[in-house]
């Protein structure tokens, strides 16, 4: 007599389960705090998970560096602007960069002293913004600058609206470090920073109609993508 196979049970779907995922945000959680408050290099994993009050092996199984920490670091924030900016309101470049800039600012600011405490992994190393490792992080972000010529009311030709999107990322980044180093009560430098840029963007916007200054643009673009990412 011949009886039908029973259908296999299913098991647990593939990847973490949800208290990995639950210990996984924890840790990262004490090792972002643990940034802010005794520095990046002070913070060794030993530490982090003397605060969590885990084992070191622990930490080590989810994040087995602190540059993997700094990279999902990176991967949260540039996930959470590239969903900020993916509808920026239609007009001029020059308005599209300034709401694509002050979205940056609005990001960050929750993680302005976590981030002061990278300042130095920021700006070299593995762990900086133009590493190899970070490049998915910098390219979101990057992406909304230069989308924000390019959608413009005002776009002008791809090839200089690519390049001019990536030197306002740049700008962007400029200000950004200003930001984070700035001493001044409630960064108040930065905000009179953010309105002279402003003010300077109408007069760029009429003299990159000049030829000179459009080839201007595109070659400082190639430069920097070169000394920055070998590119």
């Amino acid at each position: 007599m011949f009886t039908k196979n029973k259908p296999r049970r299913r098991g647990r779907p593939s990847g973490p389960s949800e208290k990995s995922a639950r210990t996984r945000a924890e840790l990262y959680r004490t090792a972002i705090e643990l940034f802010a408050k005794t520095g990046y290099e002070a913070t060794t994993l030993r530490a982090i998970a003397a605060r969590a009050k885990v084992s070191p092996a622990l930490v080590y199984r989810y994040f087995p560096s602190k540059r993997a920490l700094v990279l999902a670091l990176y991967d949260e924030l540039s996930a959470a602007y590239a969903e900020r900016t993916q509808a920026l309101p239609a007009g001029r470049w020059r308005e599209r960069f300034l709401v694509a800039l002050r979205a940056s600012l609005d990001v960050l600011g929750p993680h302005r002293s976590t981030l002061v405490a990278l300042v130095p992994a920021l700006v070299g190393g593995d762990e900086s913004l133009f590493a190899p490792a970070t490049a998915f992080s910098r390219e979101r972000v990057e992406r909304a600058f230069v989308a924000a010529v390019e959608g413009a009311d005002d776009a002008p030709g791809p090839a200089l609206a690519a390049a001019l999107g990536r030197v306002l990322y740049l700008v962007h980044l400029a200000l950004i470090l200003w930001w984070l180093l700035d001493r001044s009560p409630g960064q108040r430098a930065t905000r009179g920073l953010v309105a002279l840029t402003e003010r300077a963007l109408p007069p760029l916007a009429l003299v990159l109609k000049l030829p000179l200054v459009r080839n201007l643009v595109v070659d400082f673009d190639a430069s920097a993508r070169e000394a920055l990412q070998g590119r």
